[in-house]
């Protein structure tokens, strides 16, 4: 019987846009099984100095739905790498702009005595497709009004 290449995504996933999709195919393409890891609201909050607009069971609640992904969880409040451990990924796919929390994965694997890579997976339309850029376009055509 062959194992299942399981492949491991971590976001916020606030604003659910055509650079989450492709994320989310890239990924899948690098495995089998991919498991999505949702950020808390609180670690949103710490990282990027608000909570945000959807809470972290309706993001959630979104990508369940979505065909690609197999397992979506939140991730952990105390600790950031639990569910690296947990689920024991063969191979990690980084956004092009995830940078926290990621600098201490090699030092996990190595601890864990994991066999997990670790790839990134370049932009899609950055400029258009961020959520941030969305949130303020959203705020900005609210103001409009």
């Amino acid at each position: 019987m062959k194992t299942q290449k399981k492949v491991m995504i971590f976001g916020t996933f606030d604003y659910f846009h055509a650079g989450h999709e492709y994320l989310i195919e890239k990924a899948k393409e690098l495995g089998d099984y991919l498991i999505v890891v949702i950020a808390r609201d609180k670690t949103v909050e710490k990282i990027k100095g608000d909570l945000p607009d959807h809470n972290e069971k309706e993001r959630l609640s979104i990508l369940k739905k979505h065909p690609a992904i197999d397992k979506a969880v939140i991730g952990n409040a105390k600790d950031k790498h639990k569910v690296v451990v947990k689920h024991k990924p063969d191979l990690i796919a980084l956004g092009y702009d995830q940078f926290v929390f990621t600098h201490t994965l090699n030092k996990l694997i190595i601890d864990h005595k994991l066999n997990t890579k670790i790839v990134r997976i370049e932009s899609y339309k950055p400029e258009t497709f961020k959520s941030s850029k969305i949130k303020d376009q959203l705020q900005s055509n609210n103001e409009e009004k």
